[in-house]
């Protein structure tokens, strides 16, 4: 039996003080210590998280995000899916773990751009300044994993922006650029 895990490049933070660094890392040891073959993957964000702008998209053409000076080498759920599927069905894989990546590093206002073609708008970034991105993320999730994410981004605890070539060694193909998931998933704006 395998067991593949989705964690994050949170759990190589190794800093158990950050709420979502302790909570991967505790996660991978439990799986570790399952006694079953393991495979952790470790991808940067996700191309999805595009879709909390949707409600912005809804009332105007500008979209205001956090981090707006951090390129991130956002990878599309389905190359995760993809990996996971060649480490559930295939041998080799047992005790690995897998750093995931889209195959470039953007910055939010390139995505906004790119969703924008997809889209037929003419979509515009505003970034957030620090203050305003910790009151918003304030309103929705605990202290501490705001924290987390002010590390992870601000401090440079995690490295999001560097591409891997994991997902075309293990798949045998490219990861999907941003511009293929926008054009793919598009409709999903239009709502």
């Amino acid at each position: 039996m395998r067991l593949v895990l989705l964690s994050s490049q949170a759990a190589v933070a190794t800093d158990t003080g950050n709420a979502i660094s302790e909570f991967m890392i505790r996660s991978e040891d439990a799986v570790r210590e399952s006694g079953l073959a393991w495979t952790f993957l470790r991808p940067a964000a996700f191309m999805s998280n595009a879709l909390r702008w949707l409600p912005q998209l809804l009332s105007g053409d500008i979209v205001s995000d956090a981090f707006g000076d951090l390129p991130i080498a956002v990878i599309d759920p389905a190359d995760i899916a993809a990996v996971a599927t060649r480490a559930l069905l295939e041998p080799g894989h047992e005790e690995r773990s897998y750093s995931l990546s889209g195959p470039e590093a953007l910055l939010p206002a390139d995505r906004v751009r790119i969703l924008g073609q997809a889209l037929g708008r003419d979509l515009r970034f505003q970034p957030e300044t620090d203050e305003e991105a910790r009151a918003r993320t304030s309103a929705t999730m605990p202290k501490e994993h705001v924290d987390a994410f002010f590390s992870f981004y601000r401090d440079h605890t995690i490295d999001e922006t560097t591409v891997h070539a994991t997902v075309e060694q293990l798949t045998g193909r490219p990861p999907r650029t941003f511009d293929q998931w926008t054009t793919a998933h598009a409709s999903e704006f239009r709502t």
